[in-house]
């Protein structure tokens, strides 16, 4: 058996439908499928006829996924001088701004309010460029 078989609520994913949808599809006979057990499985074939277009094969079938993770930070900084917050906005942001095409994104967001002498940073990216960006801030406010 070298057919490939689909259950409703793959099928419902890569036609971002409900996947109640899909069964009522299969119920009224317009999509053809096979019930197995208590489960219906819709052949790849039947589901190009019912969009009436070839269907991509699912992305953990044709690519082996990455693991991806992503850190999100808000660091709040209080009692710093406006001189301050401004070298290490420009110090985050020049560190961003070193980035190669293949690199985890990194995002960074500051914010600084002089009545109450607060800055906030906030990082988003992998968690290495993130531990990095830490230290670099922990360097600046420790001088």
């Amino acid at each position: 058996m070298n057919e490939r078989l689909y259950s409703v609520d793959q099928v419902a994913e890569r036609l971002g439908l409900h996947p109640r949808t899909v069964r009522n599809y299969v119920r009224d006979g317009r999509l053809t499928a096979v019930r197995i057990g208590k489960q219906y499985r819709i052949a790849h074939e039947d589901l190009e006829a019912f969009t009436g277009r070839p269907v991509p094969a699912p992305l953990r079938e044709t690519v082996a996924r990455q693991r991806h993770t992503e850190v999100s930070s808000v660091v709040a900084v209080d009692a710093v001088s406006p001189a301050t917050a401004d070298r290490l906005t420009t110090l985050l942001m020049t560190a961003t701004g070193d980035r190669h095409a293949g690199d985890t994104p990194l995002r960074i967001q500051t914010a600084y309010d002089e009545e109450r002498a607060r800055l906030k940073i906030i990082v988003l990216g992998g968690l290495a460029d993130t531990a990095r960006l830490l230290d670099h801030i922990e360097g600046v406010l420790a001088s």
